[in-house]
């Protein structure tokens, strides 16, 4: 069966989708600041206007891109479940994190840049929140229920996924497969061990 592609998929109604994904592919080539509304148009074959039918202008359709990396950032983190204890959700988001950074980089910068920062924008938040949701309440709980262990303890996991996801893109565990593995492996070790030691993060 013939692969469909996204310009089919524009002559079959579904404009905005495809908009969404060639705006993606730009960003992965060029980054956000070299993205726009007339280049997508171009690659798609439409006209400059058409667009417009769907998103008033460039922001709204890198906010649906930004949604669209919130989504996919929630498959990743849903892909590394292992179990329903708050330490096994942890260590899903931090091993989640890193795959999503690794397979989808130019969202990823531009999700956790300036670009397309997820604070204050009502749809990034939801597209994400079932994340957010689960990194709270494990962190809750193995905290006690105490609201500053548990910011204490959420955010060194933060900074250990955030930091892993980095040296990854920087190359300090080769390249390939080979080196996504090693970095979602260390990065769950390490939130391990700050889940063992937390005592010590107040």
């Amino acid at each position: 069966m013939p692969r469909t592609t996204k310009r089919d998929r524009y002559h079959h109604g579904d404009l905005r989708a495809a908009l969404i994904d060639t705006a993606t592919e730009l960003i992965a080539e060029h980054g956000v600041q070299g993205f726009s509304l007339a280049e997508a148009s171009r690659r798609l074959g439409v006209a400059v206007s058409a667009p417009y039918r769907h998103f008033a202008d460039r922001d709204e359709l890198l906010l649906a891109v930004g949604v669209r990396a919130g989504e996919l950032l929630v498959a990743a983190v849903r892909a590394e479940e292992r179990g329903s204890a708050p330490e096994d959700r942890l260590v899903a988001v931090a091993r989640g994190y890193v795959r999503f950074a690794a397979k989808h980089r130019a969202l990823f910068e531009s999700l956790f840049g300036t670009a397309l920062s997820p604070i204050g924008e009502p749809e990034l938040e939801r597209a994400s929140q079932p994340v957010k949701e689960a990194f709270h309440t494990a962190a809750m709980t193995l905290a006690d229920g105490d609201p500053a262990a548990a910011e204490a303890l959420g955010v060194a996991v933060a900074a250990t996924a955030h930091g892993h996801a980095g040296l990854l893109h920087l190359g300090m565990f080769g390249q390939g497969d080979e080196a996504v593995d090693t970095a979602v492996r260390r990065a769950a070790a390490a939130t391990v061990a700050l889940i063992e030691g937390r005592s010590a993060l107040c």
